[in-house]
């Protein structure tokens, strides 16, 4: 009987064991459910669940096969600080800029071979997911790589000659290298063109030691805001790698078409013509890799294209094409200032006829630093000034005409001989200078290729380079020491 007693009581006990945990396990549930804690601030500690990412524009879209490392910029919607990119099966490191922007270092190993990669972008979870895929194209150097070319710059031992062309790849811009042979002028290309890596390719500038290159991209009015590349050059080949670059942003800067540097090879001063950025940025020269580090920006009264620096240092100049019609360009004045490079406006001086709506744009100074010229597409004309050596003010000497829309002025090495590329009339005109006065006097024109953009002269003045934008070609003249006219004597495509 008590075992028997007993068992009913062990049996008992474990009933009611059970039915308390059973409750106690319940009234846990309900007070993690209703609670004022528990499971209701478990769930208030959840990251909220992530958008999906849309691409819309990448720059650059594309580049050459073996090229150098650069910064993909990839614009959309809806990007969170931990997106990733994915480049052709390979993730790059990736930088939050902004919800609707990511930039992405793309390295030189995944653009070894032709071909089309996919760039997509990618939110975590929750939520989140892959982006539309953006394609980027990589091309081999073509026979004919270039296309619109926009600039011409040579180095200052006589070299290299480099040619800054607007549209070569999907739409991005490129540089040319060719070697120049210093007995006949002749273009022979030297290495393989670099991608400019954004849209544009409006002009390229080389430092006076020759160490550096600098592209100015223009950028197009949907994805980029334009940029400024940076390169290093190879003394002995010419060729150019990528060392880095400024990425346009308006305002700010926005739709660089030029980059001019001081005779010290310290500063550098980009004209901004886009957007609300209608000024002169001026920027630190890093000694050792080119880069450049802005400082400060000027405006101008106007639309800036160009900048040019008197040989001495101490000033520069901006010719502006004005933004109200019918009335008169200008060119700004500026002292440098010799320890920061720090621009200080010393006024404006007019160009062109305010009834030709003149547009000055581009502007050279003779190497002694008494004269200046300015070419006035809109009025067809070259602005004539001297120089005060003290102030660096302009001081008109008159107006002389030029061919057909004229885009780019030149003087070459000895100050005795003036040239001005005309776009409209396809030719180049010619001129003397006096060397009192600094008036230019025409001894006639000389045809050039199809809308001709640029011209450089020879360091020893035996040469001329026109770089045609239309028939893709660069055209190569003769200079007569005595004369100044220019003999044709040959043609290289770009």
């Amino acid at each position: 009987m008590q075992n028997s007693r007993a068992l009913e009581r062990a049996s008992l006990i474990r009933h009611m064991g059970f039915h308390s945990r059973s409750i106690a396990l319940l009234i846990a549930t309900a007070i993690g459910v209703s609670g004022c804690g528990g499971g209701a601030s478990q769930s208030g500690n959840n990251p909220p669940p992530s958008p999906t990412p849309t691409i819309t524009a990448i720059t650059p879209n594309g580049a050459i096969a073996g090229g150098a490392a650069f910064t993909l910029t990839i614009n959309g919607t809806n990007f969170v600080a931990a997106s990733t990119v994915n480049f052709g099966g390979a993730a790059p490191a990736t930088t939050f800029v902004s919800s609707t922007q990511l930039n992405a270092a793309i390295a030189a190993s995944s653009i070894e071979s032709t071909g089309m990669l996919a760039v997509t972008v990618t939110n975590p979870a929750p939520g989140g997911g892959t982006s539309n895929a953006a394609n980027f194209t990589i091309t081999g150097l073509a026979t004919t790589p270039g296309d619109g070319p926009q600039s011409i710059a040579l180095d200052s031992a006589g070299n290299f000659a480099y040619v800054a062309n607007a549209s070569c790849h999907g739409g991005i811009g490129c540089v040319s290298i060719y070697t120049i042979n210093p007995a006949t002028g002749a273009l022979a290309l030297a290495a393989p063109q670099v991608s400019s890596l954004d849209y544009g390719g409006e002009s390229v500038t080389l430092v006076p030691s020759g160490k550096f290159a600098y592209v100015a991209n223009a950028g197009d009015d949907f994805s980029s805001d334009g940029s400024v590349v940076f390169y290093t050059i190879n003394p002995t080949t010419g060729a150019l790698t990528f060392t880095g670059s400024m990425m346009g942003n308006c305002p700010g800067l926005c739709a660089p078409e030029s980059v001019a540097v001081d005779p010290s090879g310290k500063f550098a001063y980009v004209p901004n013509g886009g957007g609300e950025s209608t000024g002169v940025a001026t920027y630190t020269i890093n000694a050792t890799s080119g880069a450049l580090t802005f400082t400060g920006m000027v405006l101008v009264d106007g639309y800036a294209v160009s900048v040019a620096v008197h040989p001495s240092g101490k000033f520069a100049y901006a010719p502006n094409a004005n933004s109200i019609p019918g009335s008169s360009g200008n060119v700004s004045m500026y002292t440098i200032d010799a320890t920061t490079g720090e621009l200080t406006s010393i006024g404006t001086v007019a160009a062109g006829t305010i009834a030709a709506e003149p547009n000055p744009n581009a502007m050279a100074v003779d190497p002694t630093g008494k004269f200046a010229y300015v070419a006035n597409s809109g009025a067809s004309d070259v602005s004539m000034y001297s120089i005060n050596a003290t102030t660096g003010l302009l001081t008109s000497v008159g107006l002389i005409d030029a061919g057909t829309t004229p885009l780019s002025v030149a003087v070459d090495p000895s100050g005795k001989f003036a040239y001005v590329t005309n776009a409209g009339s396809n030719d180049v005109s010619m001129y003397t200078i006096d060397s009192t006065t600094g008036a230019l006097t025409q001894i006639g024109t000389i045809a050039a290729g199809k809308i001709p953009t640029s011209i450089a002269i020879y360091p020893s003045g035996m040469f001329a380079y026109v770089a045609n934008s239309n028939s893709n070609d660069i055209s190569i003249y003769s200079i007569d020491a005595a004369t100044g006219a220019l003999t044709l004597i040959g043609t290289m495509g770009i």
